[in-house]
């Protein structure tokens, strides 16, 4: 009974990290870009939650804010700084710097919490129907994310320009448009994991720092632009940081799962999957 128990926690963990690296999942695979603000992102959505007291109304206002917010990311800054990653991590290390001491200010320091509703408080056989349902909305997300790549014509755009860019470019694609539009959606997934990350614990204005390295582990581990790397890495890290914190502390956990995903890059340096390329050479 332990066992399942704390593979279930890893699993409803996993999903979690799940919904926070989906967004750079894409951003990073596709433009490049190293979004340290990302884990502010989660922090919209999580005071989105705390300000209407309400999960399902907070899921679609958290999307549409934190999404907004980095649109106007994109097009304000990080445009400019297409091409250096380096410049990039600089320039959002410092937004996120900005968006935590504006959460500071509006909010104030202390953490503070958001009431889940009736309907997602006890569980069943030692499962919190809370973390039951972060499971499913973060399968929900993936089937969504899934359906847009391969059915809809602006995803089907956004493959076409993670695979090659300046083929795309050519072939009539508006590449700024798909720019913008992955920063959206991938900005306003992580909204949602901040919705979802009240129904675990408190929110403070530090809360995207202690997620956001996880986030872009699971990325590089996955594959870069890979939606099945993305998945496969964040349930497996979940998975092993839950039963080795259940066999040492948290802390140990993280220097091991740290450890184990450095190892296995050494192995496999493109991640758990490679992202096709339409170039010629």
């Amino acid at each position: 009974m332990a066992v399942l128990n704390q593979l279930f926690i890893g699993a409803s963990m996993g999903a979690v990290l799940l919904l926070i690296a989906l967004g750079l999942t894409f951003t990073f695979g596709q433009m490049g870009v190293i979004n340290m603000a990302h884990g502010e992102f989660l922090l919209v959505g999580a005071y989105t939650a705390y300000l209407l007291q309400n999960v399902v109304l907070a899921l679609p206002v958290a999307f549409a804010v934190a999404g907004a917010l980095g649109l106007v990311l994109e097009r304000l800054l990080i445009r400019r700084f297409y091409g250096r990653p380096l410049d990039t991590l600089l320039l959002t290390f410092g937004v996120s710097l900005i968006l935590q001491q504006l959460a500071r200010d509006i909010f104030g320091a202390p953490n503070v919490g958001v009431t889940a509703p009736a309907w997602l408080t006890g569980g069943i056989g030692g499962f919190p129907y809370s973390r039951i349902f972060i499971l499913v909305l973060a399968l929900a997300c993936v089937a969504a994310i899934s359906l847009y790549l391969t059915r809809m014509k602006q995803g089907r755009r956004m493959r076409a320009v993670m695979q090659n860019r300046q083929l795309a470019a050519v072939s009539g694609v508006a590449t700024e448009r798909v720019d913008q539009l992955t920063f959206l959606i991938g900005s306003g997934l992580a909204g949602v994991a901040g919705v979802a990350l009240t129904l675990i614990g408190p929110v403070g204005p530090s809360l995207g720092t202690y997620y956001i390295v996880d986030a872009f582990l699971i990325v590089v581990a996955g594959g870069l632009g890979q939606l099945r790397g993305a998945v496969i890495a964040a349930f497996v890290l979940g998975v092993l940081n839950s039963f080795v914190e259940f066999w040492t502390d948290a802390s140990l956990a993280k220097v091991v799962v740290f450890a184990v995903i450095v190892a296995f890059l050494q192995l496999r340096p493109q991640g758990l999957f490679v992202l096709r390329s339409r170039a010629l050479t």
